[in-house]
């Protein structure tokens, strides 16, 4: 599902470059639920955000779901993120002025489905997540987990193939936390690709393999 082959990406600065991914290869198969772990400035978000086309300036060979991303151009890139990845960020990013059935169909309205297959998914959606009490509330009104909760619905509400999940209990406290990741692993189960980035040691356990970033070079923990 995921390829990278030998990326790296830097920085221009006055004195030359500063380099915050070095030569990475990660191979991702589709199903897997793969933890990124590291210190502040590893180069654990700068590797999310390419793995979710949300950085482009990178060096190395990058294929997602059989495509090539290098040789993407942005409008070819944008459909692909579009079809293919959800982004769960740690501070939700859901949008104040809108409630909570309007930030869950926002994603579907970017895409091509019918206004009735829209209504279908997010009312099934409110009920999966257990938040159709929620569905007219505004952000503002929710605490944080229910906020994350609905993060993590308006991700996976368009069906994608790779869930990216940045901190995603980061601002919350613990039985909030484990709320989400239990949601995580239900949702990796029924089949979606998930790569997380936490400093959590037993949130990076739930996946299924651990990989470690220090000075933007990889290892590997070894498999359980």
């Amino acid at each position: 599902m995921i390829e990278l082959k030998n990326v790296q990406r830097s920085y221009p600065l006055a004195a030359g470059r500063v380099w915050v991914l070095r030569q990475i290869n990660l191979d991702v198969a589709a199903g897997e639920f793969v933890s990124i772990m590291g210190p502040s400035g590893s180069g654990k978000s700068t590797l999310l955000n390419v793995i979710g086309l949300m950085d482009g300036e990178f060096e190395g060979s990058y294929v997602l779901d059989g495509q090539d991303v290098g040789k993407l151009n942005g409008k070819q890139r944008q459909a692909l993120q579009r079809a293919a990845i959800g982004l769960i960020f740690q501070h939700y990013h859901l949008i104040d002025d809108l409630t909570v059935a309007e930030n869950l169909d926002l994603p579907l309205s970017y895409r091509d489905v019918a206004a009735s297959e829209r209504k279908a998914r997010v009312a099934d959606i409110l009920d999966r997540f257990q938040i159709v009490g929620k569905k007219d509330l505004y952000p503002n009104q929710l605490s944080g987990g229910q906020q994350q909760l609905v993060a993590v619905a308006r991700a996976v509400i368009a069906r994608p193939k790779v869930l990216l999940a940045d901190e995603p209990t980061g601002a919350l406290h613990s039985s909030q936390g484990k709320m989400i990741m239990d949601l995580l692993v239900q949702i990796n189960r029924e089949g979606t690709t998930i790569v997380q980035v936490t400093h959590n040691a037993e949130n990076a356990a739930r996946g299924q393999r651990v990989v470690e970033l220090a000075d933007g070079w990889m290892t590997e923990a070894p498999r359980p």
